[in-house]
């Protein structure tokens, strides 16, 4: 399967890329799907089924709003976050959805929006949507959210054809081998091979505006975290700290992007919760290559070209393409979704990005690279996804700035050998998805069990 950049990358709105982004975008194709088919004035009830994890944290994670918001014809990648409140709240009052923004059904969520305990087998993350009209069913589909906004149709799976499938990319690989092999064959560094693969699909002009796209939303979701104060929605009164912490930081001298000092590592930090407030709250931010790990790449990628003179936007694109290189492992390899593997998939995978990101920019050889994104998620294996609520919110917000100064030091380590390591960036995917696969269902995005029953029983 060929997986571009912009795969991996989204924009999108909190809380959830599995249990929001990923929903809204099933819904609005349903949706979409009833008005191509001519089936939409059709149309006099819809269902909604919750199944597995989109059931059990489905409430926190908004996952209930997301689906309804999809229905009227709302993309994640779209919508005003400023106009979700209003759309949800006049559905509540009316009982009445604008399916696909022109028709409208009656909804009663009570009836026709179901959490069910059962579990589909294909991925945790199921929901099937079905619309009738008097005599009978119009259109039914099940859809899988499997993790960083991707979606998956119930009649996808094992069907051929699929159009990533016939992408032929000039480098393709599916181990860090291949990569590494493929780097030293053609004399390319990893931002040079991934852009070459990205021409498979767009002109390098469209790539590199595209990640600056990114950037500057992630920019943007960094500086709403700096100013937006108060309490984080969902009832756990969480306080918002971003906004505090900044303003203490700005009375303190601005540290070196390569040096390792307290106050370097409460930048980092400041960034990190800026993002998670934000998705937490429900905002604007960019799947890195989730929402629960979301605020890890854009701390450390903003704290490089805040605090580096020298930085610019090839920075950017470099940054974000050697990234991509190894969410595309994770993902190929793995997962990067919560509830398949746990926090391990999302958090650590996004470390792993992160360091090399940063490596690449920092001038590493491919094997560097290699080594530090290893490093960085090594060290973040059995990460559980125990959200307490099933808000993402503690311990996320905390656990992506924690990672995002590992991401660091998985760096400075590695630039400080020659690149040669005991253990490979393969053998740690792997282990990665073992160790998900023998993780009980607890600890996967169900709120059933570590942090979520601690604070419970407290």
């Amino acid at each position: 399967m060929a997986i571009s950049v912009f795969d991996l990358f989204k924009i999108g709105i909190g809380p959830s890329s599995s249990h929001t982004v990923g929903p809204m975008r099933a819904a609005a194709t349903f949706a979409q799907a009833l008005r191509e088919q001519g089936l939409l004035e059709q149309v006099s009830r819809v269902e909604v089924r919750l199944y597995g994890s989109l059931s059990a944290t489905g409430v926190g994670h908004a996952t209930d709003r997301a689906t309804l918001l999809g229905l009227m014809g709302e993309w994640p990648d779209q919508i005003d976050p400023q106009r979700i409140e209003p759309l949800i709240t006049q559905l509540q009052d009316s009982q009445v959805l604008q399916l696909d923004g022109r028709h409208a059904v009656p909804f009663d969520c009570s009836r026709d929006l179901l959490l069910l305990d059962e579990s589909l087998p294909y991925h945790p993350n199921a929901m099937t949507l079905e619309a009738s009209s008097a005599s009978g069913s119009l259109l039914q589909q099940t859809y899988y959210s499997v993790g960083g906004g991707f979606i998956v149709e119930a009649a996808q799976i094992g069907a051929a054809g699929d159009s990533s499938e016939q992408v032929k990319l000039p480098y393709d690989f599916d181990s860090a081998a291949e990569l590494l092999a493929l780097c030293k064959q053609h004399q390319l560094r990893v931002s040079e091979l991934m852009m070459a693969n990205e021409l498979a699909w767009r002109p390098e002009a469209e790539v590199r505006s595209g990640l600056l796209k990114l950037w500057a939303a992630m920019r943007e979701c960094v500086d709403n975290g700096l100013r937006n104060e108060g309490i984080l929605p969902g009832g756990l009164k969480v306080k918002r700290r971003a906004a505090k912490l900044h303003r203490s930081l700005q009375e303190l001298g601005k540290p070196n992007v390569i040096g390792s000092t307290l106050s370097a590592m409460e930048w980092v930090n400041l960034f990190a919760l800026a993002v998670n407030e934000e998705n937490a709250a429900g905002g604007r931010m960019v799947t890195a290559p989730t929402n629960g790990a979301a605020g890890i790449i854009p701390a450390v990628l903003h704290y490089y070209m805040k605090f580096n003179p020298d930085a610019c936007d090839n920075d950017v694109v470099d940054f974000l393409l050697s990234a991509a290189a190894v969410g595309i492992l994770c993902k190929k390899n793995a997962s990067i979704s919560g509830a398949e593997v746990g926090c391990q998939g999302e958090v650590g995978s996004a470390c792993s990005m992160a360091a090399a990101g940063l490596a690449e920019v920092l001038g590493a050889t491919p094997m560097q690279l290699e080594n530090a994104a290893e490093i960085a998620l090594e060290h973040n294996l059995g990460l559980t996804c125990d959200p307490v609520g099933g808000l993402v919110q503690v311990p996320c917000i905390e656990r992506n700035a924690i990672a995002a100064v590992k991401a660091i030091n998985a760096v400075q380590m590695a630039l400080r050998g020659d690149g040669e390591h005991f253990i490979s960036l393969d053998r740690v995917i792997r282990t990665m998805r073992d160790t998900g696969a023998d993780m009980h269902a607890n600890y996967k995005e169900t709120s059933r069990g570590g942090l979520a029953v601690a604070f419970v029983e407290c």
